[in-house]
C-alpha cells in the first residue's frame, strides 16, 4: 500500500544494527586489512546470520555506512555553526570531510562496484554537501564574514580536490595549509 511508512524495526534489531555499523566503521577506520564481515560480526557481539539479515552483502554494509557517515557529515555543518563562528564552522567542517574521506580508503573497491551499479550516485552525495556548505556560507554571509559570491559547489570540488592531492606521507600538514587558504579566500 503506497502512503504508509515502513514498517519500524524491533528494537532489539536496530541496536543490532547500530551496533554492526559501529563495528564496521571502526573496522574500516582502524586500516586493518582485510576488514571481514565475520571480524565485524564479533567486534558486534553478534552472530554472522544477524550481519547477513542486515546487510547481505559486503557492498550493503559500505552503502550504509557511506549513507549514515555522510548525514552525520552534512548534519555537522549546524552543529558546527551552533558552536561558533561561521568561518571556524567552515574550517572544523572542512577537517571532518577530510576525516570521512580517509576512512572512505578502506571501502574503496566496494564503493566503486555501488558508483558503478548506481546504488550511490557522486552528484547527489555533492549536493547534500554542497547545502551542508551553503548553511555555513549563509550564516558568515549574514553576519558579513564570508564572502557573498562564492559558490558552495566549488567549495567542495576544493575540498574534494585538496583531499585527494595531499595522500602522500606528511600529506596532513599540506592538507591544513590548503585548508587554511581556501578558508582565507572566502573570508571577507
Amino acid at each position: 500500500m503506497s502512503g504508509q511508512e515502513p514498517p519500524r524495526r524491533r528494537a532489539d534489531a536496530e541496536r543490532n544494527r547500530n551496533r554492526l555499523l559501529e563495528a564496521g566503521r571502526a573496522a574500516f577506520a582502524d586500516g586493518r586489512e582485510p576488514v571481514t564481515l565475520e571480524q565485524i560480526a564479533r567486534d558486534a557481539g553478534v552472530g554472522i546470520g544477524t550481519l547477513y539479515r542486515h546487510f547481505p552483502t559486503r557492498e550493503a554494509l559500505v552503502e550504509a555506512l557511506y549513507r549514515d557517515e555522510l548525514a552525520q557529515l552534512c548534519a555537522s555543518a549546524e552543529i558546527l555553526l551552533a558552536a561558533g563562528q561561521p568561518v571556524r564552522a567552515l574550517r572544523r567542517w572542512m577537517d571532518k570531510f577530510a576525516d570521512y574521506a580517509t576512512a572512505k580508503r578502506e571501502m574503496a573497491d566496494s564503493l566503486r562496484a555501488l558508483y558503478a551499479s548506481g546504488a550511490v550516485v557522486v552528484s547527489d552525495a555533492r549536493e547534500d554537501l554542497s547545502a551542508a556548505v551553503q548553511t555555513i556560507l549563509d550564516a558568515g554571509i549574514a553576519d558579513s564574514t564570508l564572502r557573498g559570491d562564492i559558490r558552495a559547489e566549488d567549495v567542495v570540488v576544493s575540498v574534494v580536490g585538496m583531499v585527494s592531492a595531499t595522500t602522500l606521507n606528511g600529506g596532513q600538514e599540506q592538507l591544513n595549509r590548503m585548508f587554511d587558504l581556501l578558508v582565507d579566500g572566502i573570508r571577507r
